[in-house]
């Protein structure tokens, strides 16, 4: 379906405001994508054309990036996407039987729609104090079951999405994503409610049994009594001190190791073609 020209008008004053933000127009393809997705609900082969001409990149430039990225969908999809993360601790906890459920649920697979809901697979959704994790719209809903996924897809078809468990106040749908995600706020941010105590139940504990960093330069100890440099990455400290380090570093004098770390002689920087 065309892009109409009363949309095309509001397009080409919402980019020219997108890409005044930036110091050169390619600079601003990303938010471009995510403002054409916004109108479609997807990057047609139209709204390439346009994000192109707007920041003067080729059709195959932009074709490029928009199908290199997860976020771009290539063809139309529902009004809610939704996501199960089955990375380690959603999986440990019931991502994949709630991937499963969903699947045989709506009879589609990852990158499918069914009706106005597309399901997706994700990874980590860097929520892993809620696992397992849903995720519509790039909004939580946290502490999910089969069965209560179930019940949240149903009531996406039926046009009466829940709130998310936090963040917004009302689940936007995905075209309405899309319009904030390329830099129009639509003032609902925090209007929901904020992260609750699994948040913070690790600096409860922390607290609760005196745990606390070691300062910068100081050796912290290991349960079996082994000391480490508490800055740096390998027995001598410093950013490479278990690595030789490469001659496009050697003007780092943190990269500068002594001859028993680099495995060289001189204690300079091993030089390698």
């Amino acid at each position: 379906m065309a892009i109409s020209e009363q949309a095309l008008v509001r397009l080409e004053a919402d980019a020219a405001e997108v890409i005044a933000r930036y110091p050169r127009p390619r600079s601003a393809l990303l938010p471009l994508l995510h403002l054409v997705q916004s109108e479609e609900g997807w990057v047609s082969p139209e709204g390439v054309e346009l994000c192109a001409r707007w920041v003067g990149l080729t059709t195959a430039e932009v074709t490029a990036v928009s199908t290199f990225y997860s976020m771009y969908r290539r063809e139309p999809g529902g009004d809610y996407n939704v996501g199960v993360c089955t990375n380690t601790l959603c999986g440990v906890l019931g991502g994949d039987a709630i991937l499963e459920r969903l699947e045989s649920h709506l009879g589609v697979h990852h990158g499918e729609t069914a009706g106005n809901v597309t399901l997706e697979h994700l990874e980590c959704n860097a929520a892993c104090d809620y696992a397992p994790v849903v995720m519509v719209n790039w909004e939580f809903y946290d502490n999910q079951t089969p069965s209560s996924a179930v019940e949240l897809v149903d009531a996406l078809q039926a046009g009466t999405p829940p709130a998310p468990s936090r963040g917004v106040g009302r689940l936007c749908t995905f075209r309405e994503t899309e319009r904030v995600l390329a830099g129009f706020e639509d003032g609902l941010a925090d209007t929901g409610t904020g992260s609750g105590p699994a948040t913070l139940a690790g600096l409860r504990l922390a607290r609760e049994r005196g745990w606390s960093a070691p300062r910068p330069g100081t050796t912290s100890t290991s349960a079996d009594g082994a000391g480490a440099p508490a800055t740096g990455y390998g027995r001598s400290g410093g950013p490479s001190g278990d690595d030789a380090p490469l001659r496009t570093a050697a003007s780092d004098p943190a990269n500068t190791t002594p001859a028993a770390a680099s495995g060289s002689g001189s204690g300079k920087p091993e030089e390698r073609p």
